[in-house]
């Protein structure tokens, strides 16, 4: 039962399997009889009987099935067979219309094909003509591009190269050939690069040739501008009133006309076409280069090679040549090329977009004007011709004022031009110091004679001159100066007139060359006019009368030092009432001079008297005197008083100096003769012919050799040997020492050791030759006396010492 009981259990779930496979894809059929297996023990073999049974069930149905429908598919079978006769001839029929159809399609396939062809071809033509229009525009570029090459225009071929990258060349790309061009291009633009820097190079090359051209044309078109200025305002002061430049003189007016006249004929010589840098030099080098190597993109490049470039040639423009300072033209040469290198650059500068910047001229330019400066500053201080130095100077000034207009500072030139100036002063100075030499030369220091009229105002004319009394008198007549006075005077002008041309032009005010020109004339007084007359007054050989004549100059060149400085004046148009105007020292120079020459005169006067004296020949061992005053004594008088005539047109200080000093020499040098230690005795004849040499000399003293003296003034100058002599003719011993000390002495000036020298030398020739023996037979007291009056004497003179 048991069993009977899962056998029926067993049954539904056979049947539900089978319908899980019947319903289930074949796929999925693998766990569906798994479960089969899965079941209890005899499962499948019931399992299989349930299939066999169904499988049995399923072709009874399908038994059935087929019986139903058999008579149907008899009949369509039966139709089916009828139909076939009848599809045989349709497709007899078929075959043959298709046969006649394919015999009339063959013409019309022939010419379909035809037709296909010229569509293809047709087809093909426009794709070419498509593709050659798009590259024919590339070719014509480029064909276009060759002929700009050869035609040198690389500027134009850059920018087509722009046009055939940026446009063209995308076009076409896919070509061949047009890869062939995009690799050619690169060579082209170096190609291009290598000649534009070639024509760079030769631009450079060129510039550096005309520089001197250049700058001469723009030194020359300055000063042209410049003389048109000064002219334009010339005639502007004229219209104005002509009491703008007024002077005393003819001179100035004289030279102003040549000057203006020089100026207007130069201006007209020279007018001719205005010449700029543009018709000189052909820019477009460097403007090809600039823009090619813009466009490639390596302006920087090209710049740094031009600026490099550029300071290599400016390093040697501002080399100087060694021998640049003898000639003018080698300073010319000098300053137009370097006007000529930066008249470049302005124009350069102002043409082009930062090739040349600003900053960069202007360091280019501090730099050559710190070496301008300072080979200017050697070079000129080898010139010692001061028309050389003049003319450098003019040369300076169109050079700074050139590059002024183009807009570099220029101000240390000015500056430099200063000290270019006392260099200058300097060889004035040494030039002016010879021709002063050649005047005292060539002077015969002697009045300077006119005999009638004419002459007298052509000496008028050259020398300020003033003197009433001379005018009165009758031709001919004699001026006081000699012939180098007014020589002097006129050469002292040129030296102003010399000095003035520095100053023009340094753009500096009225005032500050009056100051300049001051200056300038007190040095030549002061050290160049003054050394002349120094030697000329120490010259060796130089006689009284020229040193009279020398004071003589001297006090007219100092009266005349006023009108000089009214002739600075008026050339510079000062008032005389200006605070700051520096005075001329002319008056201490010629009074310097002249107490050289006063004091020359005592020397060479002095001289003369010792020359005199050493002709002296005394006999001092005589017992009687001659009677007479020795010969060179009176030779010597002669002398003086003829000598003292020649005095009368020095000022009286200065002759009755000359007077005064010559007696006390005298008087001094006879009392040394008295007092020499080489003569050992003198007699008493001796001193008695001496006391006659003095007579004389007295005599001469109160002839008044010399105006001016007040009653015995002069005599006195012979007072120590009166006394001395005195004290000796008249053996006042007891006088002189009783009343020795006391102011109203008799022999005040008498000195005790000049009279015990004296006595001793008198008391050795008594003792050798007895000439006191008379005394001694005589009057034995008197011998006493002269011993008492040795040893007092010999007392007062230790008394002195001690007391010194």
């Amino acid at each position: 039962m048991a069993e009977g009981g899962e056998g029926l259990a067993a049954v539904p779930e056979h049947e539900r399997i089978l319908q899980e496979i019947e319903s289930t894809d074949t796929a999925c059929v693998g766990p569906t009889l798994r479960s089969v297996y899965d079941d209890q023990p005899n499962a499948h073999q019931k399992f299989m009987e349930k299939l066999d049974a169904c499988i049995r069930n399923h072709d009874k149905e399908i038994e059935k099935m087929c019986n139903f429908h058999h008579q149907g598919f008899v009949d369509a079978i039966t139709e089916l067979l009828k139909v076939r006769t009848d599809a045989e001839k349709l497709k007899v029929q078929v075959t043959d219309t298709n046969s006649k159809l394919q015999d009339a399609g063959k013409e019309v396939i022939a010419q379909t094909e035809d037709i296909i062809r010229c569509r293809i071809q047709q087809r093909n033509i426009t794709t070419v003509v498509e593709k050659l229009q798009c590259c024919l525009p590339v070719l014509e570029m480029y064909s276009k591009l060759k002929e700009q090459m050869n035609a040198k225009r690389y500027y134009s071929a850059l920018k087509t190269m722009e046009q055939l990258e940026n446009i063209y060349f995308p076009r076409v790309s896919q070509y061949r050939f047009c890869q062939i061009m995009i690799e050619n291009l690169p060579k082209l633009r170096e190609e291009i690069k290598e000649i534009s820097m070639s024509d760079l190079k030769d631009f450079l090359e060129s510039i550096r040739k005309h520089s001197n051209k250049i700058g001469e044309t723009a030194m020359k078109q300055a000063q042209q501008q410049k003389i048109f200025n000064v002219a334009l305002q010339k005639q502007n002061n004229t219209n104005m009133g002509r009491n703008m430049y007024v002077t005393n003189g003819r001179i100035p007016e004289e030279r102003n006309e040549v000057t203006s006249t020089y100026a207007f004929e130069e201006e007209d010589e020279n007018e001719e076409e205005v010449l700029t840098v543009q018709d000189l030099v052909d820019f477009s080098p460097v403007y090809r280069c600039l823009h090619i190597y813009s466009v490639l993109g390596d302006e920087e490049t090209f710049e740094n090679y031009y600026r490099k470039q550029r300071k290599k040639q400016a390093r040697l423009v501002l080399q100087p040549q060694p021998s640049m300072h003898e000639t003018v033209d080698g300073y010319r040469r000098y300053f137009t090329q370097i006007v000529g290198f930066f008249v470049v650059e302005d124009h350069i500068l102002h043409v082009t977009q930062g090739l040349v910047t600003r900053a960069y001229t202007d360091e280019l330019w501090n730099m050559a004007l710190s070496k301008i400066i300072a080979v200017l500053r050697a070079h000129s201080s080898y010139c010692t011709d001061p028309d050389l130095v003049l003319e450098l100077k003019n040369l300076i000034v169109v050079f700074a004022d050139t590059l002024q207009g183009y807009g570099f500072p220029v101000n240390r030139l000015f500056d430099l031009l200063f000290e270019i100036r006392d260099q200058y002063s300097e060889t004035l100075l040494k030039k002016w110091a010879g021709v002063f030499r050649e005047i005292f030369e060539e002077d015969n220091c002697s009045p300077i004679p006119v005999a009638n009229e004419e002459e007298y105002k052509i000496i008028i004319s050259k020398f300020p001159f003033q003197d009433p009394d001379l005018e009165k008198h009758s031709f001919p007549k004699k001026f006081p100066m000699s012939q180098s006075v007014p020589h002097i005077y006129i050469q002292v002008k040129e030296f102003i007139y010399a000095s003035l041309k520095f100053s023009e032009s340094l753009h500096r005010s009225s005032t500050e060359i009056d100051d300049m020109l001051r200056k300038s004339t007190n040095l030549l007084l002061t050290r160049t006019l003054s050394s002349c007359l120094q030697n000329l007054i120490k010259k060796p050989h130089i006689g009284l009368t020229e040193l009279v004549q020398i004071i003589i100059n001297t006090t007219h060149l100092e009266q005349a030092c006023k009108y000089l400085e009214d002739f600075i004046t008026n050339i510079t148009n000062i008032s005389q009432e200006t605070v700051h105007t520096t005075r001329l020292y002319g008056l201490s120079t010629f009074k310097d001079a002249r107490h050289s020459a006063e004091g020359e005169i005592y020397t060479k006067l002095n001289q003369k008297i010792d020359e005199f004296i050493q002709l002296a020949d005394y006999d001092w061992t005589m017992s009687e005197p001659d009677g007479r005053a020795s010969g060179y004594l009176m030779d010597l008088i002669n002398f003086l008083r003829s000598t003292f005539q020649v005095f009368t047109h020095l000022p009286g200080k200065v002759a009755q100096t000359a007077c005064m000093s010559a007696c006390q020499h005298l008087s001094t040098s006879l009392m040394q003769m008295l007092l020499d230690n080489e003569l050992k005795q003198i007699s008493m004849g001796a001193v008695q012919q001496f006391n006659l040499d003095v007579i004389q000399c007295e005599l001469f003293a109160s002839s008044e050799p010399v105006p001016g003296f007040q009653g015995d003034t002069l005599q006195l100058a012979f007072i120590d040997l009166r006394q001395l002599l005195d004290l000796f003719m008249v053996w006042d011993w007891s006088t002189y020492l009783a009343d020795y000390g006391q102011p109203a002495s008799k022999y005040l000036r008498v000195n005790p050791n000049t009279a015990l020298t004296l006595l001793e030398k008198m008391k050795d020739t008594n003792k050798k030759n007895n000439i006191f023996a008379q005394f001694r037979k005589n009057d034995r007291d008197k011998q006493k006396l002269i011993e008492t009056v040795v040893r007092q004497l010999r007392s007062l003179v230790n008394g002195m010492s001690q007391h010194t």
